[in-house]
């Protein structure tokens, strides 16, 4: 389980602005032939940020640095890695921007990076870009430059990554759209969301299945095996944002699969289901079962249950199987209305261990 720091929580900085320190300090060693060990770069959240590199090394023709990626608090698979960039002269007046060893390529379409480039996206690019003309102007130097960044051990890491999915080989993606990474900040995993909807598209999808994590979404691939990888989209807790994205990119249909506890709170209209945000209404749960003709006697344990995957246990002891019909069709509906319609929206309920309960759709 993820352990939350007490106290105020330290942010970091992105893999993007993490390149763009070391293009900054590995060209001021190329120009000065000695290394330099501190760079400063003016990062797009507005302010001026200092990192310090490692690993400098300086020929006549070109300059590495490193530095360690810190993601502050947050809990990032890039959190420590090495990333290190490569700057050497060429002979027409360009900047040439390109990934090396453990920087992904672009595989499929519908990412922000033409299919052949290296995944580093468009705001790191443009970083980098500026970093190495401000230093060029500076010193007067009217010289080409190729920028290769790489790291080193970035195709381990891009493996508890999208990156695969989204058709991005080989390594990991250097992002960043603010240069600083807030702690536990839902920006970046929204942008997975939609990232991954956006390559869907692109591969001709219209019918994605939404689930809340890992395992939800190991049970809809069972599920619904008939459909491509690209299809299973882990939205999280944002199930709004994810329905909305969903019909802006033109999806026909929505496939949602989960577990009691998450779907309990979509079947009352809540839409962001975290756990701090929406603890689970036992009330709203026992007004189902009434519906579903549970007796009294039987309905009052709802009210002091500890979980909703209890009451989902009960409710399939006690024969009431209509109920995971009746929650399922709650949810479908309430995502229907805060989407607007215009979409086919189904809902399918599993247990911990991925036995099926029951689900339901509507046509929207």
């Amino acid at each position: 389980m993820l352990e939350v720091p007490n106290g105020p929580l330290r942010r970091g900085y992105t893999t993007g602005a993490c390149a763009t320190a070391c293009t900054k300090g590995a060209l001021l060693s190329l120009i000065r032939q000695e290394p330099v060990r501190t760079s400063r770069i003016f990062i797009p959240a507005g302010e001026w940020v200092d990192f310090q590199l490692q690993d400098v090394a300086v020929t006549v023709d070109a300059a590495s640095a490193t530095t360690i990626k810190d993601g502050g608090d947050d809990p990032d698979a890039t959190h420590g890695a090495r990333i290190v960039s490569t700057v050497s002269w060429l002979d027409a007046p360009d900047v040439v921007i390109d990934g090396g060893v453990g920087v992904g390529r672009v595989t499929k379409p519908g990412l922000p990076i033409p299919v052949g480039m290296a995944a580093i996206n468009p705001v790191p690019r443009k970083m980098i870009q500026e970093a190495v003309e401000e230093v060029l102007a500076e010193y007067g130097v009217s010289r080409g430059v190729k920028v290769v960044i790489s790291v080193p051990d970035g195709e381990r890491i891009a493996k508890k990554t999208l990156n695969e999915r989204l058709g991005i080989l080989g390594g990991i993606s250097i992002l960043g759209t603010r240069g600083i990474v807030v702690p536990f900040s839902t920006a970046s995993y929204k942008a997975s969301i939609a990232y991954a909807m956006n390559v869907a598209k692109e591969q001709g999808i219209r019918t994605l299945v939404l689930t809340t994590g890992g395992r939800s979404e190991k049970y809809a691939m069972k599920m619904f095996s008939e459909l491509p990888v690209e299809a299973f989209v882990e939205m999280g807790d944002f199930v709004g944002f994810s329905a909305k994205h969903a019909k802006r990119t033109g999806m026909t249909e929505l496939r949602f699969v989960g577990m009691m506890g998450k779907f309990s709170k979509v079947a009352q209209g809540i839409m962001m289901v975290h756990a701090k945000s929406a603890p689970i209404d036992f009330g709203f749960l026992e007004s189902i079962a009434a519906d579903v003709g549970v007796p009294d006697q039987l309905r009052s344990q709802i009210l002091d249950a500890n979980t909703a995957s209890q009451v989902g246990d009960w409710m399939l002891e006690w024969g009431y199987t209509t109920f995971f019909e009746r929650l399922a069709h709650a949810c479908c509906a309430h995502v229907l209305a805060h989407i607007g319609g215009g979409m086919r929206i189904s809902t399918d309920l599993t247990t911990l261990n991925g036995d099926y309960l029951g689900g339901a759709y509507i046509d929207g």
